[in-house]
């Protein structure tokens, strides 16, 4: 009985611990440039980060919040970069520990990419590309908290 008993609860712990894997994740990370934050958190099942941080938040007359000033689309441009969220859709995939099937906006060219997340330790590997992953950049964010 009692191997029963042991057996259904390491059932019950395989997924607590995919969940654990999964939301590795989340947290709050400082981008390569070390000029913005980005928050990354769960939304069901899925992985979104959102702009919480930039180093210059203001315009240039110093008192107007940034802008989204080059994105592709014009009636965006006038929404603030505070609080945007620019990962959008990653999935876990416990079988190569990586989140994928996500996009990522880049503010600073205003273009969205495929993008692909891989957690390597306290830095966060993000792959960015147009097609296949091999046609594209890595950027290393560092976990700031």
């Amino acid at each position: 009985m009692k191997t029963y008993i042991a057996a259904f609860l390491l059932l019950l712990a395989i997924p607590a611990a995919a969940i654990a894997q999964a939301d590795a994740v989340n947290g709050i990370w400082l981008n390569e440039e070390k000029d913005a934050k980005v928050q990354i958190y769960r939304n069901g099942d899925k992985f979104f980060g959102k702009l919480i941080w930039i180093k210059h938040s203001l315009e240039d007359d110093g008192k107007t919040p940034r802008r989204d000033a080059k994105n592709t689309t014009t009636s965006l441009r006038s929404r603030p970069l505070l609080n945007l969220i620019i990962l959008t859709g990653f999935e876990y995939d416990a079988g190569d520990k990586v989140w994928d099937d996500g996009k990522i906006y880049d503010p600073k060219s205003g273009k969205t990419y495929s993008s692909k997340l891989k957690l390597k330790g306290n830095m966060l590997d993000i792959r960015g590309y147009v097609g296949a992953p091999m046609f594209g950049r890595t950027t290393y964010w560092t976990r700031s908290e």
